[in-house]
Order: C-alpha cells, then structure tokens, then sequence
C-alpha cells in the first residue's frame, strides 16, 4: 500500500497559457478546457477525442491535441429544467456506438413525470440519432436522484437508476427506481438475470435492488467485478460492488447515515443485506469512481479512485484486503466539484470533469 503525501502546496500559474496546479513537486493539474455548461461526463472515442455530455443538453467533441471543441446535434427528448438533477448524463462509448443515460420527459405538460432512460447511436459526429433501448418505470414528477451511470461490460449493459427521492420505492422490485439493471445492448432483457433464475416477482432487467442514488460505475480490470458508488442521505455514503440478485437495503438501512431533518432512518447494516465495502459519514458527495490500471501513476495500481462533489476530493481505496480498507486523500477543495474521471486508455493519465472544466493529472 502506497501512503500518499496528502499535504499540498498548489501554485497557480500561466503556462503557454492554460492554467495549471503543482502538486507538493510530484503531479500537476492542468485545465484542458473551460467555460463548458455543467459537464456531467465524458467518453474517449480513440486516443485523441473526447466526448462530454452537458446536462443542460448539448454533447461536444473535443480534440486533446489542438484544442478545439465542437456540439454534436441529437434527437433526445430530455428534461430541460435548470432545477432538476436531471439532463444529459453518463456518455459511454463502445463498439463504435455512444449510449448515453439522460432524463427523459413523459409527456408534454408542464408537470409531466420525468424517467432515466438509456439510448443508442452509431457514432457519427455530424448528427448522433439516438434510440432508446431502456426507459425506468414508472415516470415519476420528481427532479430529484436519476442515478444513471453506465458501464458495458461482456456486451451486457449495467446500469444504475435512482430511487427519484422516493425512498422505500428501493425495495419494490416491480419497479425500477433504486435499482440496477442489466440488459443486452439491443434492450432486451439476459435469460440469466435473477427474474429469469431466483427473483420471479423481479422486473426482467433489476439485477440489483435496494440503492439511493449511484452516481459511480466501474470495471475492475483486476477481478472482473463492477464496482458502485452511491450517494447517502446525511451521511452513508458507500462504495461497493455489484451483486446479482441482492439488495443494498434502502430506505430500510441508512448506512450510517440518517434523514436531512436528522430523524433516524435505519440501521448502518443488517445481515441479509448486501455489505459495501467502505462508508463515509458524514457525506462526501462521492461521485464518479475508477479501478486505476495505467503505467502513469503505478502507485495507484489496482486502487479505486474516488472523486466527490461536496468534499471535492480525489481519494484512493485500497480494497485489497477487505477487512482492512485503506483510505488516502490525494486532493481536496482545489479544482471544484468533481463529477467525472476516466484514464486515457494509452498512456494512464487521469481526466476530470470538474465545475465548468476539463482536466488532465499527470505526474510533473
């Protein structure tokens, strides 16, 4: 286990005119990109380009060589309200397709529910259109808690659907809310998911109940496992892993965590229930998450790396030994929220969608 050095003197200068942050001599933080309007995550398309989904509803090219960026028009149907969490979320690629999770408007009334749903598109940068494949049920008039990452994983799809606010919905099967779902990449439902082998009364894509809002999916290129994140109410924060036919246990459990009002929800944890792997109280917000395997930070090999959004952190969990979880804080309160991070798939270096901006962390 690495002890990371976690006491920073950041110096901000102009450098051939980006920003850039020195970190304590051994990593740097520099701004690829500015002004975008609440970026909520990002895809390489190859080794050169990015694709960032806005919430507000605009999906950009960027170029990491020259710099240039450029919106992409799209056919999806999606909430445009400035109050709601909702919008243009996760952006995936793969296979030469881009499948995106959003916020989906049910209806054309001013109050109409609204739903997370997951379309398709071949890739083609002059105009992506996008069909759906999944859409939760039921619609619910909530701005709150979509969920809504997304990983593709053996050519199934896993993602997570947000409990929209409603709490105990998490633990009716029959509807998808506070959920993750496992489908094939045209939509349709695996034979092999549990309503098909244990859970009958399941809705045919839940492959996991009983979480909040997960706002964190990744693969471990090590064990083969996806790995979640998901946001607590006050406090119970978790990072975990997926597990097919289980039950995180919301609202029954709290996590440690209790209500905004400070009432008591539940238990931090009861056998029966799905154990994560390491909780925060009180709340980081943590956000996006990634199994780090690359050769720019071997120090990180094999960690999780944990962004947040209220603590606006970049953290490391060493899961290794799952009696033992280490934790390190690599930076905090520097670049803003944090809301996405992926590793360039060549060389290791680490990318973050932070506030307004895209940044690149290297080492010095």
């Amino acid at each position: 286990m690495v002890k990371f050095i976690i006491i920073f003197n950041f110096f901000i200068f102009l450098l051939f005119g980006k920003n850039v942050l020195s970190l304590d001599n051994i990593y740097k933080l520099e701004i690829l990109k500015s002004n975008l309007s609440s970026p909520w995550s990002f895809t390489f398309i190859n080794n050169n380009q990015i694709l960032i989904s806005e919430k507000t509803g605009k999906i950009k090219l960027f170029d990491i060589q020259n710099n240039k960026i450029s919106a992409i028009d799209h056919n999806l149907n999606f909430i445009r309200d400035k109050n709601s969490q909702g919008g243009l979320l996760d952006v995936y690629f793969y296979n030469d397709q881009i499948f995106i999770s959003y916020s989906e408007k049910i209806g054309n009334k001013l109050f109409s529910p609204s739903t997370t749903s997951i379309a398709k598109a071949d890739l083609d940068l002059n105009f992506l259109e996008f069909e759906n494949i999944f859409r939760a049920n039921p619609p619910i008039r909530s701005p709150y808690h979509f969920g809504s990452r997304i990983v593709i994983h053996d050519d199934y799809l896993y993602a997570s659907v947000g409990e929209r606010g409603k709490g105990m919905i998490a633990q009716d099967a029959k509807q998808h809310p506070g959920s993750i779902i496992r489908i094939k990449l045209d939509g349709t439902s695996p034979k092999d998911n549990p309503h098909y082998v244990s859970q009958e009364t399941w809705l045919p894509e839940i492959y996991q109940i009983g979480v909040r809002n997960p706002q964190g999916m990744s693969i471990s290129p090590f064990d083969n496992k996806i790995y979640i994140s998901n946001h607590g109410a006050k406090g119970g924060d978790w990072f975990g892993e997926v597990k097919k036919g289980e039950n995180y246990g919301w609202k029954i459990l709290g996590w440690g965590g209790t209500n905004y009002d400070n009432s008591n929800i539940g238990p931090k944890w009861l056998p029966g229930y799905t154990k994560a792997i390491h909780y925060w109280v009180p709340s980081i917000a943590v956000s996006a998450i990634t199994i780090y395997d690359g050769e720019e930070f071997p120090e990180f090999k094999g960690l999780a790396l944990i962004t947040s959004l209220k603590d606006q952190s970049l953290r490391s969990l060493d899961f290794s030994n799952l009696d033992n979880v280490k934790e390190d804080i690599i930076f905090k309160k520097e670049i803003g929220r944090i809301r996405d991070i992926k590793i360039h798939p060549v060389n290791g270096k680490i990318f973050f969608l932070a506030q307004d901006k895209l940044w690149l962390f290297e080492k010095k």
